[in-house]
C-alpha cells in the first residue's frame, strides 16, 4: 500500500468506518425506545410492589374505602402501562438489522417484560380472590338481614317493630348493595384484564419464538460460511505450497542449465 493511500485512509472520519460495520452502527431510535421501555418496566415493578401491599389490607380491619380506591387506581394504571410496554416490546423485537449488542438488549427487555407481567398477573389474581370473598360476604350479610320473620299472631308485634327497624336501615342496605355492585364490576374488570394480558404475553412469546428460529437459521448459515472459509483456506495453502515447490524446481533447473552453460563456455575457451 502506498504512503498516499495510507494517509487517505487515516484521514477518513472514524464514524464512517464504524458505520460500515453493523456491529458498531449507531441507532438512536432503537436506543431511545429500549431506554424508554426499561424505565417503564421499572415503574411497573414499583407499582406492583405498592399494589401488593394494598391488596394485603383487603378483608382486614384496615380495609377502607380509601384502600380500595388505591387498589383500583393502581390496577388501572398498571394495566395501561403493561399494554403500552407490550406494544413497545413487539416493536423492539421486530426491529430490523440489529447488531449483537441490540440483540442482547432485545432478549433482556423481553425477559424482564415477561417476568414483570407474570408477577402482576399473580397480584391481580390475589386481588380477584379478595374481591370475590368480600363481595360474597357482603351479599350474604344483606340476604340474611332481609330474611322475613314467621308470620304468627304471637310474633306480629315483634314483626312490626322489626319492620320499622328494617326501614330505618334501608339506607344502609342500599349502600351495601351499591358496594356489592361496585365490587362485582371490579371483579369483571380484573378478569378481563387477566385475559387481555395473557393474550399480550402470548403475542410477545410468539415473536420471540419466531426470532429464535430465525437466529438458528442465521447461526447455521454462519457455521456453513465458516466451514467453507476453512476449506478455502486449506486449498489456498495447498496452492501456495505447490507454487513454492514449482519455484524451487524452476530455480534448480536454472542452476543446472547455468552450470551446463558454464561448462560449455569453459570447454570452448580452453579448446
Amino acid at each position: 500500500m502506498s504512503f498516499d493511500r495510507l494517509n487517505s485512509l487515516e484521514a477518513q472520519p472514524t464514524t464512517m468506518r464504524r458505520d460500515e460495520d453493523p456491529q458498531y452502527r449507531d441507532d438512536p431510535g432503537f436506543d431511545h425506545l429500549a431506554e424508554t421501555l426499561s424505565d417503564q418496566l421499572f415503574t411497573l415493578t414499583s407499582n406492583i410492589s405498592r399494589l401488593s401491599n394494598q391488596i394485603a389490607l383487603l378483608g382486614t380491619k384496615r380495609d377502607t374505602e380509601r384502600v380500595r380506591e388505591r387498589v383500583h387506581n393502581l390496577l388501572e394504571e398498571t394495566r395501561a402501562g403493561f399494554k403500552d410496554v407490550g406494544e413497545g416490546i413487539k416493536k423492539v423485537q421486530t426491529w430490523e438489522d440489529v447488531n449483537p449488542s441490540q440483540k442482547w438488549t432485545q432478549q433482556k427487555l423481553s425477559s424482564e417484560f415477561k417476568a414483570t407481567l407474570d408477577e402482576f398477573q399473580t397480584v391481580q389474581r390475589r386481588a380477584l380472590e379478595k374481591q370475590r370473598a368480600s363481595a360474597a360476604a357482603a351479599r350474604t350479610a344483606v340476604e340474611d338481614g332481609e330474611q322475613p320473620l314467621i308470620d304468627t299472631d304471637v310474633q306480629l308485634q315483634e314483626q312490626q317493630l322489626e319492620e320499622q327497624h328494617r326501614m330505618a336501615n334501608q339506607g344502609e342496605v342500599d349502600f351495601q348493595e351499591s358496594l356489592i355492585i361496585e365490587r362485582e364490576t371490579e371483579i369483571r374488570n380484573i378478569e378481563q384484564s387477566v385475559g387481555e394480558l395473557n393474550e399480550l404475553f402470548r403475542d410477545v412469546a410468539h415473536i420471540v419464538t419466531e426470532q429464535g428460529g430465525q437466529l438458528d437459521i442465521i447461526s447455521e448459515n454462519v457455521q456453513n460460511v465458516t466451514q467453507d472459509t476453512r476449506g478455502a483456506n486449506v486449498e489456498l495453502r495447498s496452492a501456495s505450497r505447490y507454487q513454492k515447490n514449482a519455484r524451487n524446481r524452476a530455480c534448480c533447473l536454472f542452476v543446472i542449465l547455468a552450470v551446463i552453460l558454464l561448462i560449455i563456455v569453459l570447454a570452448i575457451v580452453l579448446g
